[in-house]
């Protein structure tokens, strides 16, 4: 699990990061993301019922993405992270990569940052 200064869960931050962010798409994943001011990265991911009915897989895609930022953020320590907020949407397609697969696409949106 992300560590909570990493983690976006008001309902005010979603709906700005959804109305002023900027979207980047890679095979079936989205990427929104938008400058913050609290100086640190923060992470929040978005996977509805279309791309799978089973909670199940649903949390799964979840949890690779969250291990795949977790990585990065160990990254971005070295470089001085810029605080961003990224939202990463899964679309229907996500529950058949595989972890590798998966890392590639979230790491091309990451490095487009």
């Amino acid at each position: 699990m992300l560590p909570k200064l990493n983690r976006i869960k008001n309902k005010k931050d979603f709906d700005l990061i959804f109305k002023k962010g900027k979207s980047l798409r890679a095979g079936p994943m989205v990427l929104k993301r938008m400058k913050n001011s609290s100086g640190c990265n923060r992470f929040a991911f978005i996977v509805s019922q279309k791309v799978s009915k089973k909670a199940v897989v649903r949390n799964k895609i979840r949890r690779r993405l969250a291990e795949i930022s977790r990585a990065y953020l160990k990254e971005e320590k070295e470089l001085k992270n810029n605080g961003t907020d990224f939202v990463f949407i899964g679309l229907p397609g996500a529950e058949k990569m595989d972890f590798l697969e998966t890392k590639r696409f979230a790491n091309k949106l990451l490095t487009n940052v």
